[in-house]
């Protein structure tokens, strides 16, 4: 196991809170909470190690795409697909987003 911290500069702001994916369906679990900070913080405990590059990617992709809210960011990784990771980190910001 592989315990990654990011941090990315934030460009808009959310409120609440909002959890998708489960940790015992062997892929990924993200739970996301809103704050007043300028940034986000994102923890990733993976089993996939060397993976800082990919999450990196990942990141600044959704960055250029929507922008990053602030906040805290909880990733429990157990080798989903970058596809399912995006699917999960997006479901959160518009669960937030649209509560």
């Amino acid at each position: 196991m592989e315990h990654i911290t990011l941090s990315f500069p934030a460009s808009r702001s959310l409120n609440g809170k909002a959890l998708a994916g489960v940790v015992g369906s062997g892929d990924m679990e993200v739970l996301y909470t809103a704050d007043a900070a300028k940034t986000l913080t994102v923890d990733i405990t993976t089993s996939v190690d060397n993976s800082t590059a990919r999450w990196t990617a990942l990141f600044d992709r959704l960055n250029m795409q929507n922008g990053l809210p602030s906040g805290q960011l909880i990733i429990h990784d157990f080798g989903a697909t970058p596809g399912v990771a995006r699917i999960r980190i997006e479901q959160v910001f518009e669960e937030v987003e649209h509560a």
